[in-house]
């Protein structure tokens, strides 16, 4: 039994090396980590996309959407949430982002049809609805006595 065992670690090829590890236990450089190479390298080439994105936007009258700043960008929502988290980006994609926000909080205050626009604050940038709970120390007979005594 030993002697399998002995085979099988001196056996080349048996193992894997942890993730991020080359076979020679050195660390992969970017390009050696696999996977497809990142559109962008660099911040300023992304910031001069987002930039026009907003720009046409506004010339013609469109409004700003997380969906067509990524059409933008030639990426998809999960690339730019990638993007989100690698620190030479992060605040890039935050500050483009923010601007889709704050373009659709303000039409929600001005626009008479907000149903979409808060679906929209909703599903992209964590907004909720608030319910609030009033503990009220009473029986529901003495409540419903004192609401229509309008004591509340």
């Amino acid at each position: 039994m030993e002697d399998v065992k002995l085979n099988i670690l001196g056996a080349k090829g048996t193992c894997k090396a942890p993730k991020g590890i080359n076979k020679d236990g050195k660390e992969k450089k970017e390009e050696d980590k696999g996977g497809r190479p990142r559109k962008y390298t660099e911040v300023e080439i992304m910031q001069e996309k987002i930039d026009k994105y907003f720009k046409e936007c506004k010339e013609n009258n469109e409004p700003y959407t997380i969906t067509g700043l990524c059409i933008a960008l030639d990426i998809c929502r999960d690339t730019l949430s990638e993007y989100m988290k690698n620190k030479e980006f992060s605040d890039t994609i935050k500050k483009a982002k923010l601007k889709v926000e704050n373009y659709l909080e303000r039409h929600l205050i001005t626009d008479s049809s907000t149903t979409g626009i808060i679906f929209n604050l909703k599903n992209n940038f964590g907004w909720k609805d608030k319910q609030e709970n009033i503990n009220i120390e009473t029986n529901y007979e003495e409540y419903l006595k004192k609401v229509e005594g309008n004591e509340y």
